[in-house]
């Protein structure tokens, strides 16, 4: 029977390295990270948002106990807490307003017309590409946030081959080290929610309203 706990043990070490590689890569993005938890039986999901990229990320890990947890925690100390297959849970901190609005954990359907990786990663270095040339080509007097959030918005808005994914969707799983040559992706849907999943991470979107501002710049990884 799963009991409330405060400290958990992942199924092996390899499970603790990635979920490290994660928190690591969040807090890349952003120092401040906070990422929600939450155990339901013999698994872990982990919940971030990296700045800019308007999208969900999620990672998830095996248990070795099966456990209840729901708790938002500092992403650096839950890293630090991550020496090995047993870790602490650090305190619970103010989560941001994105963790107050995750995606459902049923009801989802697979959709068609979804790129292969390669046809993906090839579009994004596109993108970065034409936001760079777009960039450098602005006069001075008009190289300023607003415009360069015009010229973002337009390039990581577009949608991924014939679905409604947008552009930065996959960007975010990419620089999240998500989308890896040769991997099976797949695309779901539940009510507006769209999830690329890889078996990596997943990357989650809301189309039915925002989750924050949309990239200025392109994001590395």
């Amino acid at each position: 029977m799963s009991v409330p706990v405060r400290s958990l043990r992942l199924a092996d070490a390899r499970e603790a390295e990635d979920l490290s590689a994660f928190l690591a890569r969040l807090i890349h993005y952003d120092r401040a990270a906070a990422v929600r938890l939450q155990a339901q039986g013999a698994a872990l999901a982990v919940f971030g948002r990296p700045p800019s990229f308007e999208v969900l990320a999620v990672r998830t890990a095996r248990l070795v106990e099966p456990a209840h947890l729901d708790v938002t925690v500092s992403a650096g100390e839950l890293l630090e807490s991550l020496g090995g297959e047993e870790f602490v849970v650090p305190g619970a901190v103010t989560g941001p307003p994105w963790a107050g609005v995750l995606p459902p954990r049923g009801g989802w359907q697979e959709l068609p017309g979804l790129p292969d990786v390669s046809a993906m990663r090839g579009a994004v270095a596109a993108a970065v590409a034409e936001f760079r040339e777009r960039d450098e080509a602005l006069p001075a007097e008009r190289r300023t946030r607003a415009e360069r959030d015009q010229i973002g918005r337009e390039i990581w808005s577009r949608t991924v081959g014939a679905t409604g994914l947008p552009l930065r969707a996959v960007h975010a799983a990419q620089s999240l080290g998500f989308l890896r040559p040769g991997m099976p992706v797949e695309l779901l849907t539940t009510g507006a929610w769209l999830r690329l999943r890889t078996p990596f991470g997943s990357v989650a979107v809301r189309t039915g309203g925002p989750l924050g501002s949309l990239p200025v710049s392109p994001r590395h990884g």
